[in-house]
Formats: C-alpha cells, structure tokens, sequence
C-alpha cells in the first residue's frame, strides 16, 4: 500500500514509519520537521520513504496521488503546547486536518485514520466508552474533538474514516519526548532518584508506543466494514509500583477509558506494560543512547523556535514557524 503519514517525524509518527516499511508499504512522510529528520534518513529507507517538507493547511493536494491510505498525525502535540497559541491550535488541529480529510476523499483515498485523544473526555467519575459524552477542557482537545466532528461524516463506501482516540502515550522513540506523564517521571527518576506526580487525585489512561503501532497496524488490515466510521479508544488498563510525590496542578484533567469496543471490533488489544516502558526508557537513559535536550520538550522548544528569528529560518514553511 502506499501511504501518506502527515506528522510522521513526530514522536508516534517516527515508530511507525519504520514497521510499515517493515510490513512492505511505501510512504510518504509530510512534516515540518521541528525536530528533525535524521531518524528518517536512514539508507534502508530511501526507495520506500519520501520526505516531505510542508504543512497540512498549504501542501499541494498532488502528494495525495496514488495515496490509499492516510493516517492523520500532524498537529500541535498536546494540551500545554496547545494552550500556546489556541488560534494556531485550531487552524491546526482541527482545520489542517479536516482539510486533509477532504483532499484524502477527493483524490480517491481508500482509508483515512484520525489521531484523536482521549483528553477529548475531560473529567470523568465512570469509565469513558466512545459512546461516552465528551468533555474537552483545552483548546488542544476542543480542537480534536471538532476534527471528529467534521471528518466522521465523510465516510462512505469509497472513504473510510476512523478515529483513534489515543491514551497518553509513552515509551522510547527517536523523536524522543520528556513531556508526557510516564516519560517525564522516569527522567525524574532517573536524574533525582523520585518521581513527582502533579495531580493528586487525577486518573489517567496510558498506552505504550508500541501498542499505537500495533493499533495502526490492525486498523490498516481490518477489514472496512469493522471500521469504517467508526471512533476508537486506545488504552492499556496497567499499574506500577512506585515511590511518590504528590502536588496540586492547574490540570483538571482526570478520566479512565475502555478499551472494549476495539477488542470486540478487530481483536485488538494493547499488550505492552508501564513497567516494561519504564524499564525500557530508564536502560536507554543510563546507557546515555537517550538523553535530554531541549527537544525533548515540546513547549520549550516552540518557545525557542518563536523567539529565535535566525534559529527559526530553518524551520519556515510559507515564512511562518505555526
């Protein structure tokens, strides 16, 4: 198949691009590149991964030629980055890809699969199902709710549409990331020997990295009508052990989800534990092949590509940086 990954150069975008190669796809890779590409030019890639270098509200709708499938990952990455700048969060998240959506349609795409977020279920006492109501409380999950809302009713029986509504993610990648929950407390661990968990009451699904290539892998080979039009919550029920530090935050976040809908759908069901991902990130961490820079924090370097005018130059597309 071929297949276009918007936001592929990204933290989950990285991991996949390599295992659809693996599976004999070819691909193409449309991103800003913030955080490089080195990752992606490796030799084993070159007649199968093409790179592209633009934007999901300005790329010319001819990369989607000969495209079957596209999975939808660009966007400003989460809830903090996205209180950045909530203009450009929208224009992003939700207008950039209902815009790719509509190119994918038009140009004859098989499948189209939408990275959403579970955050989309704000506070929540019960177990959230996809049939759950919907509470976003941040520009960046407002904005992936109303992607949902305009991509879902182009599905028919030529344009699929599925949505995957992702955990938090943790786990190794080349784009590495010290800004999600498990990922920051193991560096935490690992430079302070604690963990500080800023929540003290809050609830929070995970999902391994791993398992989001393995989601992507069984939503492209399931068969259409499994999936088409339909939303999907991916998430690992798992716990961990460990010494902690409580305080307050501003983040009012706190929600669990199921996962059976998936499970009945496709069999699918991630397998890969917290303590597997943490041993996993703190190996790499002590081996000094992972390591922590400002590009590991999604916040901090948008502030520094915003702030920089030389440094930015590199990073332009249509002279803006978002």
């Amino acid at each position: 198949m071929n297949i276009l990954i918007t936001g592929g150069a990204g933290y989950v975008g990285s991991m996949v691009i390599p295992q659809l190669i693996e599976d004999g796809h070819h691909i193409k890779c449309l991103d800003r590149f913030f955080f490089g590409d080195k990752y992606l030019s490796q030799s084993r890639f070159e007649s199968k991964l093409e790179l592209i270098k633009d934007d999901i509200r300005w790329f010319d709708s001819k990369i989607l030629d000969g495209v079957d499938i596209v999975l939808d990952l660009a966007a400003i990455s989460n809830d903090p980055a996205g209180d950045l700048n909530p203009e450009k969060t929208y224009e992003i998240n939700h207008k950039g890809r209902a815009r790719v959506a509509k190119l994918s349609k038009e140009k004859g795409v098989k499948k189209y699969i939408l990275a959403s977020s579970a955050s989309i279920y704000g506070q929540q006492n019960d177990i959230a199902n996809e049939n759950s109501e919907v509470k976003p409380l941040t520009a960046y999950s407002k904005a992936n709710r109303n992607a949902e809302i305009d991509n879902l009713p182009l599905n028919d029986d030529n344009f699929s549409v599925t949505v995957l509504r992702f955990s938090s993610v943790y786990g190794n990648s080349p784009r590495m990331r010290f800004d999600t929950a498990i990922n920051c407390m193991v560096l935490d661990l690992f430079k302070n020997k604690k963990i500080s968990v800023h929540g003290k009451s809050n609830k929070r699904p995970f999902v391994h990295i791993k398992d989001v290539i393995r989601a992507y892998q069984a939503v492209i080979d399931a068969p259409k009508e499994k999936i088409s039009g339909e939303i999907f919550n991916i998430v690992k029920h798992s716990g961990i052990e460990c010494e902690i530090e409580l305080s307050d935050t501003n983040d009012h976040r706190s929600y669990f989800a199921s996962f059976d809908k998936i499970k009945n759908a496709i069999n699918f069901s991630a397998k890969h534990t917290v303590n597997e991902g943490v041993l996993e990130m703190y190996n790499e961490l002590s081996s000094g092949r992972l390591t922590d820079t400002v590009k590991t924090r999604t916040v901090e370097w948008y502030k520094k590509l915003l702030s920089d005018e030389t440094l930015a130059k590199d990073y332009l597309v249509n002279d803006t940086i978002l």
